[in-house]
């Protein structure tokens, strides 16, 4: 029994670790208004943190990451990047210009660099590829509930701020919004230590397509370069048009709650629980509707993995339309659902099926270079374009759900359109026979 509930142990603590990594790095997104009046910023500024801040690191340290898992224990690396990433949460906290919380963010976005490569190669040593999709799947909702409890906790917090200063003398010199940082920060200290009940597993064993055994050695940097660039119809199209479609899922969550506040005069703390609940609950149910939707669209000639992001897009043109048009903040709210599902269905399935194309050798560094891909397209650029868009297009910071939708619109159909052409060029890397239920891989 102990054998059978290991795989999903090592799950459970590593998606409670994906969604406190979410948590610490999206919480800043209900603190709009209040970190610019507190810091005397402009939008654009805030999108610097919100964006940029992070990503200096986290496309600096991605490619580290990626060749660090290939070649190192990998919880250890976990346990080292959690406890930085929720110390570096807590000085976003404490910082009292932009420049130092700026320096916080870069910190937040070098260590959680570690979390999607590490803990995707965990997984698929440790889950066979028929069930490894379900798997990824639950180990994605992971920024869903991170991104709906950290609106959630944010807004319950900003409420409870006046209470916890009193409570807790070390704060008392804090702003509210300094209060939310530092409580969703400590915890993830303490959580960080459940990676030492992880065993770190063998590297699984698996065939090439056309070129005999392949050994579950990291490959050469040649090698990787060598059997990319014969894969590169793929995974560049794959990739790029995840990416394209990721661009929602992080321009929505960064803007959702201003579009709210801004445009219906709505209460901070009501927005963050009530659009913390949506974010929750349609990005949970996507996600984990992803492997069900692959199945049944798979065909014979196209594998359901590759058919799931072109669903996605066309959804997410669907709710960009909705958002725009939204007359209510009930309206808006469903038009955020909406984008919300779709930008989650296809996350399982990009994940599984580029660990399942890749080498069992080079699967940290293909995780790694997914996540810088998605990381300077989606991170990097849809912040500060929303930003943009509503500071020198429209010049009304009113405005920001037009920008809004039209930055989900635009990536949309490029998601759909590189999702289309990649579709053809899948191919599975042959690997050894699937587990039985239950067993662990190379155990």
């Amino acid at each position: 029994m102990r054998r059978r509930l290991y795989p999903w142990t090592v799950l459970a603590i590593l998606t409670m670790l994906y969604t406190a990594s979410f948590i610490d790095r999206q919480v800043l997104n209900l603190l709009v208004d209040p970190i610019r009046g507190s810091l005397g910023i402009t939008d654009t500024a805030f999108s610097l943190l919100q964006g940029l801040g992070f990503m200096i690191a986290f496309v600096i340290f991605n490619p580290v990451a990626g060749w660090l898992v290939d070649r190192r224990d990998r919880r250890m690396l976990l346990l080292v990047a959690a406890v930085l990433w929720s110390l570096f949460t807590v000085a976003c906290g404490l910082a009292t210009s932009f420049a130092l919380m700026f320096m916080a963010r870069i910190g937040v976005g070098a260590a959680e660099a570690f979390v999607g490569p590490a803990s995707w190669s965990l997984l698929a040593d440790t889950f066979d590829h028929k069930r490894l999709p379900r798997a990824l799947s639950i180990f994605l909702i992971g920024p869903y509930i991170g991104g709906g409890l950290a609106l959630i906790f944010g807004g319950v917090l900003i409420g409870a701020a006046p209470g916890i200063a009193g409570a807790v003398p070390v704060m008392g010199g804090l702003e509210p919004w300094q209060i939310v940082f530092v409580t969703v920060g400590a915890p993830g200290i303490v959580l960080a230590l459940l990676t030492l009940f992880v065993r770190e597993p063998r590297r699984a064993l698996g065939a090439a397509r056309d070129h005999g055994p392949v050994h579950a050695k990291p490959l050469t940097l040649r090698e990787a370069l060598v059997f990319l660039w014969s894969e590169r119809a793929f995974f560049v199209r794959y990739s790029l048009g995840m990416a394209a479609i990721i661009i929602s899922l992080y321009s929505l969550p960064a803007w959702m709650p201003a579009v709210l506040i801004r445009t219906f005069a709505a209460d901070p703390a009501r927005v963050g629980i009530e659009f913390g609940t949506v974010t929750l609950v349609a990005g949970t149910s996507g996600v984990l509707a992803g492997p069900t939707l692959a199945r049944l669209l798979e065909t014979a000639r196209f594998a359901g993995v590759t058919q799931v992001p072109v669903a996605a897009a066309g959804g997410l043109l669907l709710g960009a339309t909705t958002l725009i048009a939204a007359p209510t903040y009930g309206a808006a709210m469903a038009a955020a659902a909406l984008i919300s599902f779709c930008y989650a269905l296809p996350q399982a399935a990009a994940s599984a099926a580029l660990q399942i194309a890749s080498p069992p050798g080079m699967r940290g560094l293909i995780a790694a270079l997914y996540a810088f891909v998605v990381a300077i397209i989606g991170l990097v650029i849809a912040p500060t374009l929303v930003a943009l868009i509503t500071d020198h297009v429209f010049a009304d910071s009113a405005a920001v759900h037009k920008s809004l939708s039209l930055v989900v619109a635009i990536s949309a159909a490029a998601g759909l359109w590189l999702s289309l052409g990649a579709r053809r060029h899948y191919r599975p890397f042959a690997s050894a026979q699937p587990a039985e239920e239950g067993t662990v891989l190379g155990h």
